[in-house]
């Protein structure tokens, strides 16, 4: 059995703060999270009944969940007045929600003990004693539909404008003979004035809405009129808020093209763009006033500053491989312009006798975004580790550079270099290596979620061209990864997710590529139920890694509730001796099912796994938990 947990991550933001109660992700320490209950004075206990007329009883779940008298019945009112007013704003918002499902013609009653509300609130008064009996009696009356519907346009001037959009009310969902529902309407406006802002009219409004009840007809005649206003284009960007970060740089990476023609688009992918650098808490780009003779607008780019010092720590443990321990230092906005250094540790395997059977790593890295342009980033790393899965041992120092290119909001590659060092012993030796590559790749992703997916793809594809200057061996590592997701109802609660994981290494026998850089498959990011990289070719029961991997997996995930869902999963793979997999070896099969709990940052993930093919040191069944789902 492999049981594998995260028992704490925290992140601290280094600042003087007074001291308060300490809250993670939604939990409160040090004091209770339960809010405390004010004592309403003089509470007055009372029993609502809504009765609806003329056989449309459908209406009535709608109609109490839109009732206060109803959703609120447990916190009750202070005194008559308090109960009075509750009725008062219940009036309006039953008959709000009558109009919503197009009843324009109704009729609405509540009574206090049997007196109408109208004469409660004259005398102020409701007789008899506690708890208070609240009649609702609505009578919807009959449904009314769409009759003459019209849509205008008009310019800044005031006059019909023809913005090249429809005028037939279908098209905005205000199609005659449908039910004329209130909700439809307000949809239309958006989509009029959403529209019109996409053409370049950034202050387009509703300005005029006519609506007509004919009763007589049951019908609802509707005319909307929307004012364009000026067609604009972008002028000059200015920043405020800014303390520490080089005004220069945020315009620079917001991209806003000046003269263009005004597009919201541009703006929310302005605004994305800055809060990808982490170092902000809040970004809002505020229109100015149309003006001059080429209609342009100035833009404000508010922002406020994230704390620049954070820390943060965690812990794991696991019946195989005993506790771990991790901690990181960052400071973002090193320099002004976006720039983020990271130092990071960790210790893992504590517990065995042997302190060389532990491992270790320790790593620097340096992000400067914008390095070579918006669309560019600067990386580099270097970092120190020690490795001892059951396979091999490998202790090693890697120095990495990075050039990031963002060629669309899907796609984004990067290329670099990279030297790397070891010193590892497995079933072939003892064996030093320094390896210097060229690595490069590419991710295009298309998900929704990024922890939790419910539709869209994932793929990345890398190759790394390496030589081997110490054992004189030239050789390529490539392998590409593809994730996709598949939603089979609107409201997502059933999910078909399958991923698949190829990769091959071309150059020298197995025996001269570093063991840390061989293919090994099993474990939870890989074939659940088997032990971490324990699948794989072997040398006297050993495992030695191979040249070639095949991965694949299904989950089916249901949501059961909104904070509850369960999965079912297959995964299969396997490592192979030869460049390209041979399929004659079976693939390692390990079949599970898992539970997930909905938080508002992510999943919480238990997996329960069994191999269906375990060897040496593979578990009876695996254990695992963390945050997100598992691809």
């Amino acid at each position: 059995m492999v049981l594998a947990a995260s028992l704490l991550t925290g992140v601290v933001t280094l600042a003087p703060v007074p001291a308060k109660a300490f809250e993670f992700f939604g939990w409160t320490f040090f004091e209770s999270s339960e809010p405390q209950e004010q004592a309403v004075p003089d509470p007055l206990a009372y029993t609502p009944v809504i009765t609806v007329l003329n056989g449309n009883a459908e209406l009535k779940p709608r109609l109490e969940a839109a009732s206060a008298l109803f959703t609120q019945r447990e916190t009750l009112p202070s005194g008559e007045a308090g109960l009075i007013s509750r009725a008062l704003g219940d009036r309006d918002r039953l008959v709000a929600r009558l109009y919503e499902d197009g009843y324009y013609g109704g009729t609405l009653t509540i009574d206090l003990a049997g007196t109408s509300l109208e004469q409660t609130l004259a005398t102020g008064d409701i007789p008899g004693g506690q708890p208070v009996p609240v009649a609702i009696t609505v009578d919807p009356g009959p449904l009314f539909s769409f009759g003459k519907v019209q849509i205008r346009f008009q310019g800044g001037d005031g006059q019909d404008l023809d913005p090249g959009l429809s005028t037939d009310p279908a098209f905005w969902g205000l199609k005659p003979g449908d039910a004329a529902r209130s909700t439809l309407i307000l949809s239309a406006e958006s989509r009029l004035t959403a529209l019109l802002r996409e053409r370049g009219y950034p202050k387009a409004r509703i300005k005029e809405r006519v609506i007509v009840a004919d009763h007589a007809n049951d019908e609802l005649d509707v005319t909307l009129t929307a004012a364009s206003g000026p067609q604009a284009r972008f002028g000059g960007v200015s920043v405020s808020g800014s303390e520490v970060t080089d005004a220069d740089f945020i315009v620079q990476q917001a991209m806003i093209p000046q003269g263009e023609v005004y597009s919201p688009q541009v703006l929310e992918t302005a605004r994305k763009r800055l809060n990808d650098l982490g170092i902000f808490s809040s970004i809002r780009i505020v229109e100015g006033e149309v003006a001059g003779p080429d209609s342009q607008m100035p833009l404000t780019i508010e922002v406020t500053e994230r704390k620049r010092h954070v820390i943060g720590a965690g812990a794991s443990w696991s019946s195989s491989e005993g506790f771990g321990l991790e901690a990181y230092w960052r400071r973002r906005n090193l320099f002004g312009r976006g720039e983020l250094l990271s130092v990071e540790g960790s210790v893992g395997r504590i517990g065995n006798e042997n302190l060389m059977d532990m491992e270790y790593s320790a790593r620097v890295a340096f992000d400067k975004p914008g390095a070579f342009g918006p669309l560019t980033r600067f990386t580099t790393s270097l970092g120190a580790r020690q490795e001892s899965p059951d396979a091999y041992t490998s202790r090693s120092l890697t120095y990495d550079a990075y050039y990031v290119r963002e060629f669309n909001k899907h796609l984004s590659g990067r290329a670099g270099g990279k030297v790397y060092y070891a010193n590892e012993t497995d079933a072939f030796g003892d064996e030093d290596y320094l390896l210097v590559g060229l690595p490069a790749d590419l991710t295009y992703d298309t998900r929704d979620d990024k922890l939790d997916p419910s539709r869209g793809i994932f793929a990345v594809l890398s190759a790394e061209p390496a030589y081997d200057t110490l054992n004189q061996n030239a050789m390529v590592f490539i392998k590409g990864t593809a994730s996709s997701y598949l939603a089979l109802d609107e409201a997502r609660r059933f999910i078909l997710a399958g991923r698949i994981s190829a990769g091959s290494i071309v150059g020298p026998e197995v025996d001269e590529i570093p063991a840390s850089q061989r293919f090994i498959a099993g474990g939870g990011g890989s074939i659940r139920g088997y032990a971490y990289r324990n699948v794989g070719p072997r040398l006297n029961g050993e495992v030695t890694g191979g040249r070639s991997l095949v991965e694949l997996s299904g989950e089916v995930r249901i949501k059961a509730t909104d904070t509850i869902g369960i999965v079912g999963f297959v995964d299969a793979g396997n490592a192979f001796t030869d460049e390209i997999p041979d399929f004659s070896q079976p693939l390692k099969i390990g079949v599970g099912a898992g539970l997930r709990y909905y938080t508002p940052i992510g999943p919480l993930r238990i997996d329960a796994a069994i191999p269906l093919d375990p060897e040496k040191d593979d578990p009876d069944f695996a254990l695992y938990v963390g945050l997100s789902q598992a691809f």
